[in-house]
């Protein structure tokens, strides 16, 4: 299954049915009178978030949805049944937007969080609703009012507690492997994460979910490589783990490109929480590692959000297993907090 985060789709709520124009004709009765019913209300056009979905792919074969008509009013003051609604099945986390791109209708991140799109129209009225004193056999009705019609634009934001962020090649991917169930795919060459990653974290009777998105070069925001808009999946995240490769050139150049990135960004990315390491530290020896990390902590002062919002900087290796378990703990810590500044209850404890 492909990864879609964003698509576009027309919708269209139900016309109302029409009215009926029709009279009582019965053996007997001399003056039967108006019986028209009125015209059934049109379908309405509803996003609801379900479980079990983790992409928009299914927008990518369907892209037009219209709900049904209502039915027409008929005789003996029978009114029209209610057209069915068209509902949008959309993953957790997706937002809906107007045809700009920027007017937002809703933000789904519940499961069972439903919102009306388009509203069908109004049944017309049967004549019998037209009935007066002076008027006892109205030849009129209404028809049904129209419905709404408009373009919409999906996009999901994954929902994760915790984000991986780096340059290509730095451990992300392999890091998520070695403390999820994920199995990303991992390679010597940039861009190997082509799409977002999930993974669900089991440390310390604690569980969180952890993304990792393919990694960001000088120049993202402008397009260059797979360009920054993959950062929208961890606008939610309460924070974020940055990865630097231990065995590049400068680790605090390394550092600083990445932040301009999350600046460019914008959204907040560069006032959040944020957890450095140093990945890859079974791949140099003591004394090169020592200089990274003396020149990420040059540029972490400089560069870095916050220090309020800085945690510790870390050395690890995803393939060692060294260092992985203190990062956890970090980020566990970093979202508990989170949520407690935020009034969130913390989850169940995690039981094996």
């Amino acid at each position: 299954m492909k990864f879609l985060d964003q698509a576009k789709v027309y919708v269209r709520s139900g016309d109302g049915g029409a009215g009926c124009v029709s009279f009582r004709r019965e053996k007997f009765i001399e003056f039967g009178g108006p019986d028209g019913g009125d015209g059934g209300r049109g379908g309405d056009v509803v996003a609801e978030c379900v479980d079990g979905l983790n992409t928009l792919i299914d927008y990518r074969y369907q892209q037009h949805f219209k709900a049904k008509t209502g039915m027409h009013g008929m005789g003996k003051n029978r009114a029209g049944g209610r057209g069915a609604d068209a509902v949008l099945k959309v993953p957790v986390g997706t937002q809906i937007f107007e045809e700009d791109g920027e007017t937002l209708i809703a933000d789904l991140t519940e499961v069972g969080q439903r919102v009306v799109i388009c509203k069908g129209g109004n049944g017309g009225f049967g004549n019998a609703h037209f009935t007066t004193s002076t008027n006892r056999a109205p030849r009129r009705a209404n028809p049904g009012q129209s419905g709404e019609e408009r373009t919409l634009i999906l996009r999901l934001k994954l929902i994760a507690d915790a984000g991986l962020v780096g340059l290509p090649n730095a451990g992300k991917s392999t890091f998520l492997a070695s403390v999820t169930a994920a199995k990303p795919k991992i390679a010597d060459y940039p861009f190997t994460t082509l799409h977002p990653g999930l993974g669900v974290v089991r440390a310390d009777e604690r569980e969180f979910v952890l993304a990792d998105i393919p990694g960001l070069i000088e120049g993202a925001h402008e397009g260059h490589g797979l360009g920054d808009r993959f950062l929208g999946h961890v606008e939610r995240c309460r924070v974020l783990l940055h990865l630097i490769d231990a065995t590049g050139e400068h680790a605090g150049k390394d550092y600083k490109t990445v932040r301009g990135e999350l600046s460019a960004y914008g959204a907040g990315l560069d006032e959040k929480p944020e957890i450095v390491a140093l990945s890859k530290s079974d791949a140099v020896d003591p004394d090169h590692l020592k200089k990274q990390r003396e020149r990420l902590k040059r540029a972490i002062a400089s560069a870095g959000p916050p220090p309020e919002a800085r945690g510790p900087l870390l050395t690890l290796s995803a393939a060692t297993g060294a260092g992985v378990t203190e990062a956890l703990r970090a980020l566990g810590a970093s979202i508990d907090a989170s949520r407690a500044e935020a009034g969130v209850a913390a989850p169940a404890p995690w039981e094996p």
